[in-house]
């Protein structure tokens, strides 16, 4: 990507999130915070260290990327890139194949972090100034990019800290004012850190990458919209509602959105895994869907 110097839009397929960047050469010392601000939590205490939810389904760190200029539909099916629980498992958007149509699903993958890891990991999120009061860091040298923002819960506290247009400042250059560099600085080395965990979180503290399977699974009917040049196989509706009366209307989108459990997950989701963006589903009438499978702490619509 050609180096920006003044304002422009970019479209969001050039995006790269700062997630997937590779191993860095080494965390900071430097920084920290100490807890303050945000909102409580249901969180529990872990064995040593930093105070963090327990519960399998209790949220400690999530870094997710969002906004922008994207379709609606990018927006709808977006999962946040790394989500750590309670008890461990650290679940984050894998890579997927560079084809279009793309998949229906994302590739979520979780591994088994120890506590030893966790503590670890929340010791560089402190260092990142994540533990401490909330924070929003702007740069407004560019527009329509996305913004990351990073939740971490400590001490009963919700820590929240968003930074538009995180990674794309190391390109621009250009004469922002107001910036904080060294704060921005910070958030973009502790966010490619988590994405190469392997490269300096303890030995053995980690364990293998296998596919998430979710307990519930967001799915949104909308009018079908194929490419012509691109024909499809449609794929029959297999639950008995009808995609016509499926989920709730949407107030401000021409959508329904309704959730799927259990034996209807269990019918629905090996479907969906064969299927791509542009599988038109019929029960009479072809719709399109867009699936969005929901991690432990997320619930409904």
């Amino acid at each position: 990507m050609r180096p920006m110097r003044t304002k422009k839009t970019l479209a969001i397929s050039l995006l790269l999130p700062a997630l997937l960047l590779g191993a860095c050469g080494g965390l900071n010392d430097d920084g920290g915070g100490t807890a303050s601000g945000g909102t409580g939590s249901t969180g529990a205490t872990g064995s040593t260290g930093v105070v963090h939810p327990t519960g399998p389904d209790e949220l400690i760190l999530r870094i997710e990327t969002g906004g922008g200029f994207v379709p609606v539909e990018y927006n709808l099916r977006a999962v946040p890139g790394i989500s750590l629980y309670g008890d461990g498992r650290l679940v984050v958007e894998g890579p997927i194949p560079e084809i279009y149509p793309g998949p229906a699903l994302p590739n979520l993958q979780v591994q088994q972090l120890t506590e030893e890891a966790v503590q670890a990991i929340l010791a560089e999120a402190e260092r990142a100034g994540l533990l401490g009061a909330d924070a929003s860091f702007d740069y407004p040298c560019v527009t329509d990019l996305p913004t990351t923002t990073f939740t971490v819960t400590t001490d009963g506290v919700t820590h929240t800290v968003s930074a538009y247009a995180l990674g794309f400042e190391i390109d621009m250059g250009g004469d922002c004012q107001d910036v904080d560099v060294d704060a921005r600085a910070k958030l973009l080395e502790f966010s490619t850190a988590m994405g190469a965990l392997d490269g300096w979180l303890p030995a053995g503290s980690i364990g293998e990458s296998s596919e998430y399977e979710p307990t519930e699974m967001r799915v949104y009917v909308t009018t079908y919209r194929g490419d012509p040049e691109l024909e499809q196989m449609i794929v029959q509706w297999p639950l008995a509602e009808s995609l016509k009366r499926f989920g709730e209307a949407d107030p401000n989108l021409d959508l329904r959105c309704g959730v799927v459990s259990g034996a209807d997950l269990k019918t629905l989701l090996p479907l969906a895994k064969q299927a791509n963006e542009l599988t038109p589903w019929s029960d009479g009438d072809e719709r399109g869907l867009i699936f969005r499978p929901l991690l432990p702490d997320e619930h409904g619509c």
